[in-house]
Order: structure tokens, then sequence, then C-alpha cells
């Protein structure tokens, strides 16, 4: 059956553009293909520099990118794409390559597609991420604790400093302050942030971690986003300084707050999960299981910090 057009988020110039960058030519030209036939314009390059020039030529409304290229990796690409301004990224990583997904989450990626997938997965990732990266059409500004999200504007501050969050930052911090007071699951955050009943729990430990890292005054001891054992986590606005913590840093939108961005630049990721048996998958789909960091029980990849207390 021939794949029929999508309806997809355009741009100002039309069909938006997809940037590419794999070194393997047949999961290059498998997955142009698949977008072409999408409706999107594509642009191709197999390693980093080229990716580079390419970005400088004709600016990607999101690029998808291997992690493992040759010379310049992945990473370094997503750095210096990302330097000249925000732009979505999907990485595609190794199968069962933990550590890969993680430092791919950690450096900015808005999505991720484990090794081997399905095209046409990829395909509806791609609209889901764009989709996301649009402005919404309508939106209140609202927020909590000194954070405020605009979310027709896609901005959020933290005492009226812009924060550098990516898409599912953004979407998960919006989540908590409509939520306040409320205890979710990772399943639920999947689930009711972004759309997805399935994939890798140790995607959403990572966006937590790295969200904290940007809101938080101690994200040691976290104080907005707390953990609750057995459960997830809760957004509390309210909550007191974490007992134990070496010196107050300041009740809520407390001025002067220390690490309030605490960013290495734009980073994200989101969840793996496979299309089982898609016609024209590049290999088996592979589901990783969830992991993090050493730490927490039941809830791999969280520090224990003075208030999160069994």
């Amino acid at each position: 059956m021939q794949q029929q057009p999508h309806e997809h988020p355009g741009t100002a110039g039309g069909a938006p553009r997809i940037l590419v960058v794999d070194d393997d030519p047949t999961v290059a030209e498998v997955v142009t293909g698949y977008l072409d036939r999408a409706g999107y314009t594509v642009d191709r390059a197999d390693d980093g520099p080229t990716a580079l020039t390419r970005a400088a030529a004709h600016r990607p409304d999101l690029v998808v990118l291997d992690l493992m290229l040759p010379g310049m990796d992945g990473l370094e690409v997503c750095r210096r794409i990302r330097g000249h301004g925000p732009v979505p990224v999907i990485m595609l990583t190794a199968r069962g390559d933990e550590d890969d997904r993680i430092m791919g989450l950690e450096v900015g990626a808005d999505d991720y597609v484990t090794k081997p997938f399905s095209p046409r997965e990829l395909v509806l990732r791609v609209e889901s991420v764009l989709r996301r990266s649009r402005p919404a059409v309508t939106g209140h500004r609202f927020g909590a604790a000194g954070l405020t999200v605009e979310p027709d504007a896609r901005r959020a501050t933290k005492n009226g400093t812009e924060l550098a969050l990516t898409l599912r930052e953004f979407d998960l911090l919006s989540f908590f302050l409509r939520h306040p007071g409320r205890a979710f699951g990772r399943e639920d955050l999947m689930r009711e942030v972004w759309g997805w009943d399935f994939g890798d729990l140790s995607t959403v430990t990572v966006h937590v971690r790295r969200l904290r890292g940007k809101v938080e005054d101690d994200p040691a001891r976290p104080r907005l986003i707390q953990t609750v054992w057995g459960v997830g986590y809760r957004f509390e606005p309210g909550a007191p300084d974490a007992p134990g913590a070496p010196g107050a840093h300041g009740g809520p939108g407390a001025p002067g707050a220390h690490g309030g961005s605490g960013a290495h630049g734009a980073h994200g990721g989101s969840d793996a999960h496979g299309g089982p048996g898609a016609p024209g998958e590049l290999g088996e789909p592979a589901t990783p299981a969830a992991s993090g960091e050493p730490g927490e029980p039941g809830e791999p990849g969280e520090r224990r910090g003075g208030a999160e207390r069994p």
C-alpha cells in the first residue's frame, strides 16, 4: 500500500524541512523516502561537518540525527546546531545501549528512536515533535512558586528569567503547574504529558532530573518537584525548604536563588517504543528496560534528598 501524505504542522515557507543525518546510506535513504512521501522537504548529510553546512544553508525545522557518526559525533552536532538557535532533534541510538540513550537526552534530544526501528514510526515521531514545537493557538499565562509558563509563546521563566527548556521539559513543567499537590507515576506522566501509552520509563526520570536542574534552587534537595516513594512525583509550590539542606535557599520565587537554570544548553528527550511488526522496518524494534542512576528503590535515577524520605 502506498503511503499517503500526512497532515502536518507546516511552516510559513511551506512544508517543514527535515535534516536527516546518518552515515548508513541504507538507513538515510529509507528514512528520507518515508519523510518525502509524507510531504516533508528533506535534506541529507552523512557526517557532522556536512550536517552543519546543510543546517547553516537551510535552517531545518527538525533534525533526525544519528548519535554514532564518524569524526564529529551526534552529540557535538546537536550542540553546534542548537548553538545557532532552538531546533527539535530526534536522536537515533544503538539498540539496547542505555548510555547512548541517556547521553542523547542529556544533550537535548526531544525524542529518540532505537535502532533498528520502523520508518513509519519515525514519521509519526517527527509529526508529534513538530506539533509540540508549534506555539499553541490559545493559552493563558499561569504559574506558581516564581515559575511562569506562557503556552502561546512556549516560554517559561523563573523569577522573571527565561528558562532554556526543551519541548518535553516545557510540557512537563506546564503539567506540574496545572496539577499542584497531586502525585503522578512515571506511566501517568508519559501518558498524560506526552501522549505515549508505553515506552522506556527511565526517560521520564531523566526529564524530571533535568527539569529540577533548571527550576530548583538546590536540585540535589528538590523542594518543588518532590519524589513520592513508590508512586512517582508531586509538584509542591508551597513546600518548605528541604530539612538538612546546607543553608536556606529562600522561599518560593526568592530572588538570588542558587543554580536556577543549571542548564548545559538545551536538552530533553523522550520515550522509546517500537512499532511491532510494521512493514518496512529497519530490523526489529526494541524496547529497552527502564533504568537510571542508582539510589532510589523502585524509581531509578533520582537522588535521595533531605525532603524525600520514604
